[in-house]
Formats: C-alpha cells, sequence, structure tokens
C-alpha cells in the first residue's frame, strides 16, 4: 500500500459540506468573546469539543454521522454591593439606596462628572439646594399663620 494514497477520505474541514468546520469557528467565536469579556476570570480554561456520533446500517456498509460542537467557557465573575436601607419617618416608606461611597454618610468626587456626591450618588449641590428650599417653606408657612407667643403676653 501507498504512502501517497488516502483509504478515509474524510477531512473535518470538508464533510457535510463545510457544516463541521463552520460549528467549529462558531464555538471559537464563543471562546474568544469570553477570553475577551472583562466579567470572566481570565486565567480560567476554556474547552471545544466536537463529537462524531456515529451509526451504521444493518449491512454496515453505511454510516450516518452527527456531528456536535459545543464550548466550556468560563462563568461571569460575581460581584457585590452594599444597599443602604431604612424608613422614611415622614411618610413610613421604605427607601433603599446603593452605598457608593463605600462608606455611609461619607462624601465622595464622582470620576465621571468630577462633582461631590453623596454615599448614595445624588449631588450634594442639588441635595443643599432641595434642603435650603424646604428650610425657606418652612419660614414661610411659620410667618404666614401668624403664630401667637402666649408666653410673651404673660410677662
Amino acid at each position: 500500500m501507498s504512502k501517497d494514497k488516502q483509504l478515509i477520505n474524510f477531512n473535518l474541514s470538508e464533510i457535510a459540506e463545510g457544516a463541521v468546520q463552520a460549528k467549529f469557528a462558531k464555538e471559537v467565536q464563543r471562546v474568544c468573546e469570553n477570553i475577551l469579556d472583562l466579567n470572566t476570570d481570565a486565567s480560567k480554561k476554556r474547552k471545544i469539543t466536537l463529537t462524531l456520533t456515529y451509526v451504521p446500517n444493518d449491512q454496515r456498509n453505511s454510516v450516518d454521522v452527527g456531528v456536535e460542537a459545543k464550548s466550556t467557557l468560563a462563568p461571569q465573575v460575581g460581584t457585590s454591593t452594599t444597599m443602604l436601607l431604612g424608613r422614611d419617618m415622614n411618610t413610613g416608606f421604605i427607601a433603599a439606596n446603593e452605598l457608593k461611597s463605600n462608606v455611609p454618610g461619607q462624601t465622595y468626587i464622582d470620576v465621571d462628572d468630577g462633582k461631590a456626591k453623596t454615599d448614595i450618588g445624588e449631588s450634594v449641590d442639588e441635595v443643599e439646594s432641595k434642603e435650603k428650599v424646604a428650610e425657606e417653606n418652612i419660614e414661610n408657612s411659620d410667618k404666614k399663620q401668624n403664630i401667637i407667643d402666649l408666653q410673651k403676653n404673660k410677662a
């Protein structure tokens, strides 16, 4: 038998009109995307498995070949955060916000816009202006009510 002549002519890149190669290429694409995903562990191994299943007929002169390609990818890495939880004493509603500054009650500078933010990510300027408006509203409502101090009249 000559070494030049190949008895088994079953090239993976050519069988099923190139469908096996296409399946393999699709799984390589998935593996590459997974490797480039910053939310996965770079050091985890990825794997591609090609499974060829051979089912011969009763005469053993013909074989149906099924091809399956699958990849094993690195899972997404976990992430965590801290949530501040409390109850609004005026309304009774529960309030929850993500802690952005890493320390409850501490302000921080937001790197995206360079502004000072509260521990839950609200602009300090906006919070202070809301508080000022609320104080002014209280003062104005006290003036409108003409509150009489009865203790002053006793003297």
